[in-house]
């Protein structure tokens, strides 16, 4: 082994504890980069693999009734490569051991069984019979959630009519990965599942014998998707067809890809924070060190090794210590990839998720992370190749000083020496006393936001639950329906109040810009569901005009007063000019809003509704269950008390696992940035601090020093630390926004002084640990030492 290779051994055993702080934060960088690339990698291979093997769809259309004979024009529409017609519709279920009505979409397989598009994954049992009314599959985390299997029966109803069906099997489809209600915010696979039946009893129950009313369809390579969705609106429209769209619309690939772009997100926001606190720590060790082996680095090149040699082994040294904090990020982001792999399945049903992050992830982890390191020894490893040998074997020459006006305000105000001494090193080496306050700041603008989720999501859930939707319960119609309707519904068992609206879908068009949408008309008095100005205050409908989500009026380009083309895209299909009244507050879904009168008149009809708001009295909810389930006219129920339940258990389970390991990756920057410091204060100032034991200060009078230094530098960085977490937060508001789910900017004052405190007493910990080393330093050893 060379001369160079075994000091640096010697060099790495003699600093383990400063290498190893750096390798956490480093490891800290590589473990978030490895984790979010490697579990989007596994996502996106599990996705791409399901929806290849099984013939995912690229466009999808419905529409009230289209006859058979329609289909092979449909099929024959430039740059359609396939097209299957099939029969859907919602219906709800009386489920054993369950009081309240789950709800389920009931698909029909072809005569010929499974489907060509769109084909499901049996898991156990079989297919039912093409032509048994009685026998049906089912998705496999519905049955699994409600102790369902091959051979258990349940109620449901069928266009108007109650039936018992038996259950043949168990299936995944790549059109249900996520499962998720009308209405809904999150699976419930307890109240909502998938049923397949066969064609000819699902067109008999639907009144759709002869014709189907959902369609799928394949494209041709290199075929304009745009075009052929405008062809296929133009062939569906006078059945009814309530406007095709691209899988990105797709309800379970529209969630899917959102994930994938909030890891996307992950990658790019968070380790380059940890990368660069890394190279600043590396700088100063490694500055340090070199100051500190000046003479042995002269009398290194007066053997005969060069300043490039010299120079090498000092990047190896560097280099010793990013390999260990690259080991360390890949072991653990290995097994929380694993982990947040593992979590996924909960969510998203494919018959096969394994994490398997690849190569890529580890080598682009290890690429930034030794790059980070050997970027920040660049700077110190530079002039200890350029010194002369007799240069490097003398001492450096002592610094300069002079009073200045922080010394004459000091003595005004009658400082204590030892104060005067931490403001001195503070002032005097400002370059050094900023990379620590940076360091501080840094781990404090982490801990804000990771604490700011907290934030966001709880007013998520106030705004969604508490102001805007207050009801009990939502009901879904089978079909549009007079305004009468609510009356009716007000009638049933336990029903305080009810309030209709109605749903339509649209094409929202400014300009060059277009969006597809819902369009939902309520009455501008209805109080269970209201809108929220951008403070989040509930503010009524305006007389006419649209009430447009802020996400949605930035991408269709749009401000209050502008106008906006709405295009029908269920009967009568007409296109009107109107204007945008209001920008609102939305953080669930993009919903426009709209009077029923205004629509009404638009659509030239009476007011309809297709579904119906309650608010209920809790101690008659079983009469209301019960009678739910004897009404054919309801297609679906979502009960809002068990949607914000599901939503708040699941959201705290996984937001307190992610909060604490980011809050731990913070704690691991500030102790990593103040212990290096407190070490390199105590090696270059023990001279002086042993001076002080001579002059008759305490241990702890001179520990007071260099303690009161670190802590101080911690205090100043806590403003910038404070500035800098509410950048980060927007950064990651704006980064894991979706479509789905819009992650407001709101940050309590508490979470602020929660991250400073925590940054603050981490920082005091690191420097007592290092302010007991003071404790065993000779004062006879520190005095024949000036360095």
């Amino acid at each position: 082994m060379r001369a160079l290779d075994r000091k640096l051994l010697r060099d790495l055993r003699r600093i383990w504890a400063q290498a190893l702080a750096i390798a956490l934060v480093l490891g800290c960088g590589v473990m978030v980069l490895v984790l979010a690339t490697g579990t989007e990698r596994s996502l996106r291979l599990a996705r791409q693999s399901f929806y290849d093997r099984m013939q995912f769809a690229d466009v999808f259309a419905s529409a009230t009734r289209v006859p058979k004979g329609q289909l092979a024009e449909i099929a024959a529409i430039p740059g359609v490569a396939q097209a299957e017609a099939r029969i859907s519709m919602q219906v709800v279920l009386d489920l054993p051991g369950q009081t309240k009505p789950a709800q389920a979409r009931l698909v029909s397989l072809p005569e010929a069984g499974a489907p060509v598009l769109n084909r499901p994954v049996l898991r156990t049992g079989r297919l039912p019979d093409p032509r048994a009314t009685d026998e049906v599959a089912l998705s496999e985390s519905f049955a699994e959630a409600n102790g369902l299997f091959p051979g258990s029966s349940f109620g449901a109803i069928l266009n108007g009519q109650w039936r018992e069906l038996r259950v043949t099997g168990l299936m995944l489809s790549p059109e249900f990965v996520y499962l998720i209600g009308p209405g809904s915010l999150m699976p419930d696979d307890s109240r909502y599942g998938v049923i397949w039946m066969g064609e000819v009893p699902a067109a008999a129950a639907a009144g759709l014998t002869g014709a189907f009313n959902d369609l799928s369809l394949t494209l041709t390579r290199g075929a304009s998707r745009d075009r052929v969705i405008d062809a296929l609106d133009r062939q569906l429209a006078p059945w009814g067809g309530t406007g095709a769209y691209g899988r990105d619309l797709q309800s379970s690939d529209q969630f899917l890809s959102g994930e994938l772009d909030q890891l996307g997100a992950m990658a790019v926001i968070l380790p380059p924070i940890f990368l660069i606190v890394s190279a600043f720590l590396v700088n100063m060790v490694m500055g340090r060190l070199i100051g500190l082996e000046r003479p042995v680095i002269g009398l290194l090149k007066a053997m005969g090794f060069t300043g490039r040699e010299i120079a090498l082994h000092y990047l190896k040294l560097a280099a010793g210590i990013g390999l260990v904090g690259v080991l360390i990020g890949w072991g653990a982001g290995w097994w929380l990839g694993a982990e947040l792999t593992a979590l996924y399945t909960r969510f998203y049903r494919f018959p096969w998720l394994v994490y398997t992050p690849g190569t890529a992830s580890f080598a682009l982890s290890a690429l930034m992370g030794l790059g980070a390191v050997v970027a920040g020894a660049l700077r110190a490893v530079r002039g200890s190749a350029r010194l002369a040998p007799a240069v490097a074997m003398q001492p450096p020459a002592p610094p300069r000083f002079r009073r200045g006006h922080i010394d004459a305000l000091a003595v005004r105000l009658g400082l204590r020496q030892t104060t005067m001494m931490i403001l001195r090193a503070i002032t005097r080496w400002p370059g050094r006393a900023l990379v620590t306050s940076l360091g501080v700041a840094a781990s404090i603008a982490v801990l804000v936001a990771c604490f700011f989720t907290y934030d966001a999501i709880s007013s998520v859930i106030d705004a969604a639950f508490s102001r805007t939707n207050r009801q009990s319960v939502t009901l879904t119609l089978a079909e549009n329906a007079p305004r009468s309707v609510i009356e009716d519904a007000a009638h049933l068992p336990g029903v305080l109040r009810a309030e209709g609206a109605l749903a339509v879908p649209v094409r929202l068009s400014h300009g060059p810009r277009s969006e597809r949408t819902l369009l939902e008309a309520r009455s501008p008095e209805a109080t269970l569901v209201q809108t929220l100005d951008a403070g989040g205050h509930a503010v009524p409908l305006p007389a006419d005009g649209l009430a447009l989500p802020e996400s949605l009026a930035t991408k269709l380009d749009l401000h209050a007063g502008e106008s906006v083309t709405v295009t029908l895209l269920a009967p009568p299909r007409d296109s009107f000019e109107i204007p945008v009244t209001r920008v609102i507050r939305q953080d669930l879904g993009e919903t426009a809003s709209i009077p029923a009168a205004a629509l009404a008149a638009r659509m030239r009809m009476a007011e309809q509704v297709n579904r119906i708001d309650l608010l209920l009295d809790p101690d008659r909810l079983a009469e209301f269950d019960r009678a739910v389930k004897a009404t054919p006219a309801i297609a679906g129920t979502l009960f809002w008390p068990d949607v914000q339940r599901q939503f708040d258990a699941t959201l705290n389970e996984n937001l307190t696992r992610s909060v604490s390991i980011y809050a731990v990756l913070g704690v691991l920057i500030t102790v990593g940035v103040v212990y290096n410091a407190a070490r390199i204060r105590l090696s270059e100032r023990s001279y002086e601090l042993a001076s002080l034991r001579v002059l008759g200060f305490s241990r702890a009078e001179v520990g007071a020093v260099l303690v009161g230094e670190l802590m101080l530098l911690t205090l100043l960085a806590i403003p910038p630390g404070l500035l800098g977490g509410y950048g980060f937060a927007a950064l990651i508001a704006e980064g894991f926004s979706t479509d789905v789910v819009r992650i407001p900017l709101v940050i309590a004052r508490r979470t602020y002084a929660v991250a400073a405190l925590i940054a603050t007493v981490s920082a005091l910990v690191a420097a007592l640990a290092v302010r007991r080393r003071l404790d065993r330093v000779g004062l006879a050893t520190a005095l024949k030492q000036r360095e």
